[in-house]
């Protein structure tokens, strides 16, 4: 049995991974995801790893997944506590000390946007319908949004802190339909940062709700 832990992204929201945490569990697994104060102002990528330290505890065979911004909190993480493998879905993968903030510069991001706006034709002016929701189902829209925050600006500015990527075996998930970071964008950045290819799976950005069987399946695969 492994027991997964679940990083969300911006807002740090654990309901992000509500339709995925039930599918693991059913697959004979722990399942574990992790609330953040994405809203506070006070609350920094080094309160972020405390809050994952402590829902791994004394657990073993840990399985760290990192939704978007979470890839900022994972390294952190790993320094701390063992790790059996880590998995970055959509995510944002840092290299040390830097800070999201400059992520988007450093590593292109706004202009793969754009472009991929331009070639697929959907608006390049950003909004969250189009960018997030495109392929989630109604339902589960308006059940997000009873527990949506937004990401306070001081996280953007924070560097991240660690000296290099654990031994461990380590998986980058890319989402076929991600609007926000695309395809082809998040393959340039793995092979760059990481060493490795993505593995891709239909779903946008918020795969996890948009597809979490085909999420789960692909989780399950790297046991």
């Amino acid at each position: 049995m492994a027991t997964f832990i679940l990083i969300p992204g911006a807002g740090g929201m654990a309901s992000y991974w509500y339709r995925v945490v039930p599918l693991l569990r059913d697959a004979g697994h722990d399942a574990i995801a992790v609330d953040l104060p994405g809203d506070d102002e006070q609350a920094g990528l080094p309160t972020y790893a405390d809050r994952v330290v402590a829902a791994i505890g004394s657990k073993a065979g840990v399985v760290l997944v990192a939704q978007s911004l979470g890839g900022f909190t994972a390294p952190l993480v790993c320094a701390r506590v063992p790790v059996r493998m880590l998995v970055f879905v959509n995510a944002m993968i840092p290299v040390p000390g830097e800070t999201p903030g400059d992520w988007g510069e450093n590593t292109g991001s706004a202009a793969a946007r754009l472009a991929a706006a331009k070639q697929g034709g959907y608006p390049t002016d950003f909004d969250d319908d189009t960018y997030f929701f495109h392929d989630v189902p109604p339902e589960v829209v308006a059940e997000g949004e009873k527990e949506a925050r937004g990401e306070a600006e001081m996280i953007f500015g924070e560097p991240c802190r660690f000296e290099a990527w654990p031994e461990i075996p380590i998986h980058a998930i890319a989402g076929r339909d991600d609007r926000l970071f695309p395809l082809d964008f998040q393959r340039r950045v793995v092979r760059e940062r990481l060493g490795i290819e993505v593995d891709e799976l239909p779903g946008g950005h918020l795969v996890a709700l948009a597809n979490p069987r085909g999420l789960v399946d692909q989780l399950l695969a790297y046991l």
